[in-house]
């Protein structure tokens, strides 16, 4: 069974995206290269766990960090798990197979204070793109999108008299999320805007960049991260974590878990409880402050 033939099962039926397909693509074909110029073996069906030991030890050696790592073995895994499953294999030779340890990421969200002065005393420039720029962190901010539900979002996807918008999450699962109504009155401004640019490329697409073509990946996250350089001192600036921010933000001011799980478009409760850390640091606060024992 080709890798062409996993690519298209991705695609076609778990829904992945092309980006993250293509990711899987790449990381075996990585691994079949390996097996062919070490082990001149050209059918990936007969490696063992061996060899693909072998890999990881080759990995490591060119210090790919086990993060890294952990991410090729298991896009391998789920390759010899299709193969399994359509009859081309018998045995999945990483079924017994554990990750590497790697250590616990943790990302610091910025602080109401910071988030407050970013929307609030910081000018944006006037005009299309200063506008633009703000409405971006702001519906990161009161929203919680992915980078690409942004980059994706069209007209038609915003509702104005209901005061929400409808998202294309991961596997193409749809969402609603309501907008606050100083999200709405910036959605306005910046509309107007819009409508100034003297070409628009891609009229679908809400937002934009100043040539009238669809907004891009690298443009938002430099756009971020000149933004939160003003206000915040913090190293890591980028979407995910204005995202990480909107859900600890939420969940310290009592958003039921399940809610927020609703609202990221998580498909279980596990992954929106990485966010829960910070909500707990607030509740310690709260509780060492309130406490009558505590005096």
């Amino acid at each position: 069974m080709s890798v062409q033939a996993f690519v298209d099962y991705l695609n076609l039926e778990k829904k992945y995206s092309g980006h993250t397909s293509k990711a899987y693509q790449k990381d075996i074909l990585e691994f079949e290269t390996f097996c062919r110029e070490e082990y001149e073996l050209k059918d990936l069906a007969s490696a063992d766990y061996s060899l693909i030991r072998s890999w990881i030890v080759a990995l490591l050696a060119k210090k790919v960090t086990n993060r890294t790592v952990n991410r090729k073995i298991a896009s391998l895994k789920a390759y010899y798990k299709f193969l399994t499953k359509t009859g081309s294999l018998q045995h999945n030779p990483l079924s017994r197979h554990k990750a590497l340890k790697t250590p616990k990421k943790v990302e610091v969200p910025f602080s109401e204070t910071e988030m407050d002065l970013l929307l609030k005393e910081i000018v944006f420039e006037t005009g299309f793109e200063g506008t633009r720029d703000k409405l971006i962190i702001d519906l990161f901010y009161t929203t919680g999108v992915r980078r690409s539900e942004l980059i994706e979002l069209k007209l038609s996807d915003v509702d104005r008299h209901r005061n929400t918008i409808k998202v294309l999450g991961k596997r193409n699962k749809e969402r609603i999320i309501p907008l606050l109504n100083a999200t709405c009155e910036l959605l306005e401004l910046y509309l107007h805007e819009r409508k100034t640019l003297e070409v628009i490329q891609d009229p679908k697409h809400v937002f934009l960049t100043s040539a009238g073509k669809k907004i891009y990946a690298t443009l938002v996250y430099r756009i971020i991260n000149s933004c939160l350089s003003q206000v915040s001192t913090k190293v890591k600036k980028s979407p995910h974590v204005l995202r990480h921010t909107f859900a600890t933000h939420l969940l310290n001011k009592g958003a039921d878990l399940n809610s927020v799980k609703e609202l990221l478009g998580h498909a279980s409760l596990a992954s929106t409880q990485v966010y829960t850390h910070s909500s707990i640091a607030e509740l310690q606060e709260i509780h060492s402050r309130s406490h009558p024992r505590n005096k």
